[in-house]
């Protein structure tokens, strides 16, 4: 609903008015938040130093009234490799051991919308996540798990549309109405033109596709959360903090603009946009992000595009430990620096995280590695305290400085992406990834010249036995590809003929491309097969020279 109530004055106010009204319809989780030593944890210290206390505008505190004192974020791990009976009984293993949430990978073929017996696929199927080829491959993922009691986070750019369809219909064999569903899907295609590569389709094409998903799940999946804006792998690729932040946030503003355009509007799609950010090894900056990204989102939602809903003003995000500073020397040493990462994340008020493993920089994590990434949240969770407080940090001087500098930095260059003609044209000109290059080569070059210390690499060095590496099955591909096989055999072609043909029609005109993409996928039609169809109508990205 629009807020039109006058917002507290002062921590007193706020603790006997919204936090109270908070309480009644989320109680805390505990009763007894205090110390070790007995001593009584308030739910929240200080004032709001710009006008906004927890879950109120511009939401620099955070985007609700309890935050963890009602419940705690929500623990995933990323799972996803050779084939999906695999993924399926790691899925499982992490919800026995204490996960809530499912977060899906996806092999290199599947992201970039080729079936595992294309030829460009080859070496590459369930490498790096799960292959799936059609609806059949979805149902053994997910055997056994019913869809309607788990949140799941499925990370899909240029074939998001594909999968999200494979979802849904999998749901309604389930006999789950696709209304009861609740997740994420990725969807963020510019970021894969910035930083990552896995695209496909041109830019413009692309763009159509995400707003027809949001149109889509708006009337369909309204409790899916149709597109995580993403700074994680803009990071990856060797950004700063504040560069992630506002290319994060210029993409945002584009797929707003581009949905308005398409006739929704911001107060449609507001409440239903996540965003996905990378957690690195400086635990104040990257505090200071998440506190400037939420009120920075909050401000551009309202003032910009004048949404007047409060779900449309917050910012909620995941968080992923970052990928790219862990090590392959001293792998244990990760085990340290992913639980700085997921401090910071959780003290600067994230809704859901992932933890990477000790041993990712060597290969796919095993599953006691796995194991003990999760249980570093449930330790953080239970025992460090962090969660007992609201936003805790807010109001330390270095803490409230740091969450201005880097709003103002991210301004400054925000501006500049605007200046080029906002962050599609930054990116086909290549401007934002020439960026995000220099970014990397600095970082790289302060290593190598000593002057930024990594434990273990350029200082600090020991000779280690080589450590345990997780090998996917080799002949899970195979079973990948008579499984595709055994589908194509099994389907009804004249079916798959008559869907594929409908998603033909629809790409050259202007219809919604998720209902006739939907038919194909229950048809089991294939990604390729769909992919396909859609480049024979949109063409192919040809990447600007970067460099």
């Amino acid at each position: 609903m629009p807020s039109d109530k006058t917002p507290p004055t002062d921590r007193a106010a706020w603790l006997a008015g919204p936090y109270r009204a908070a309480l009644e319809r989320h109680p805390e989780r505990r009763s007894d938040f205090e110390t070790p030593s007995g001593l009584p944890c308030e739910p929240l210290y200080g004032e709001a130093p710009d006008g906004g206390f927890p879950g109120q505008y511009p939401y620099t505190r955070g985007v609700q009234p309890t935050m963890y004192r009602g419940r705690l974020w929500t623990m995933r791990q990323y799972a996803g490799f050779s084939n999906a009976r695999k993924t399926n009984e790691r899925f499982r293993l992490l919800l026995d051991g204490g996960q809530t949430g499912l977060s899906t990978a996806f092999d290199l073929p599947t992201q970039i919308g080729y079936d595992s017996d294309h030829p460009l696929a080859a070496g590459e199927v369930g490498k790096v996540g799960v292959p799936v080829n059609s609806l059949a491959d979805l149902e053994r993922l997910f055997d056994g798990i019913p869809l309607g009691g788990v949140s799941t986070s499925m990370t899909i750019n240029a074939t998001a549309a594909f999968l999200l369809c494979g979802y849904v219909a999998l749901a309604k064999s389930q006999g789950v109405d696709p209304t009861a569903l609740r997740g994420t899907i990725q969807n963020d295609i510019l970021k894969e033109y910035a930083a990552r590569g896995n695209y496909r389709f041109p830019v413009g094409p692309s763009m159509r596709i995400t707003t027809d998903l949001m149109a889509f799940c708006k009337e369909n999946v309204p409790r899916w959360n149709t597109i995580s804006i993403s700074g994680y792998h803009i990071r990856e690729a060797g950004s700063t903090a504040v560069q992630e932040l506002a290319f994060t946030l210029s993409n945002g503003r584009a797929y707003v603009r581009a949905a308005i355009e398409a006739g929704l509007s911001a107060d449609e799609i507001g409440p239903r946009l996540s965003f996905f950010f990378n957690a690195h090894n400086h635990l104040f900056e990257e505090v200071a992000k998440f506190r400037a990204a939420r009120r920075m989102w909050a401000r551009i939602m309202r003032e910009e595009f004048g949404a007047t809903h409060e779900r449309s003003w917050m910012l909620r995000f995941h968080t992923q430990t970052a990928g790219s500073m862990l090590t392959s020397q001293q792998p244990d040493n990760n085990v340290v620096r992913v639980t700085v990462q997921a401090l910071a994340a959780i003290l600067g008020g994230t809704q859901s995280l992932h933890t990477n493993s000790r041993d990712e920089a060597l290969g796919l994590p095993t599953q006691a590695s796995a194991r003990l990434a999760l249980r570093t949240q449930h330790v953080l969770a239970h025992e460090s305290g962090v969660a007992d407080v609201i936003d805790p940090l807010g109001g330390a001087p270095y803490i409230e400085a740091l969450t201005d500098e880097v709003e103002e930095e991210t301004r400054r260059l925000m501006a500049e992406v605007d200046e080029r003609g906002g962050a599609v044209a930054a990116i086909e000109e290549g401007w934002m990834q020439r960026e995000i290059h220099r970014a990397a080569l600095a970082w790289q070059r302060s290593v190598e010249r000593g002057e930024r210390t990594i434990v273990g690499v350029n200082e600090y060095q020991t000779e280690e036995p080589e450590p345990e590496v997780f090998r996917p099955d080799p002949a899970a591909a195979e079973e990948v590809l008579a499984d595709l096989a055994r589908a194509r055999a099994e389907r009804d072609g004249e079916r798959v003929e008559a869907a594929l043909v409908a998603l033909a029609d629809a790409a050259r005109g202007t219809q919604n491309l998720l209902e006739p993409m939907l038919a194909a996928v229950e048809a089991f039609a294939t990604v390729g097969e769909v992919c396909d169809v859609l480049e024979k109508q949109f063409g192919r990205y040809d990447p600007p020279e970067v460099l």
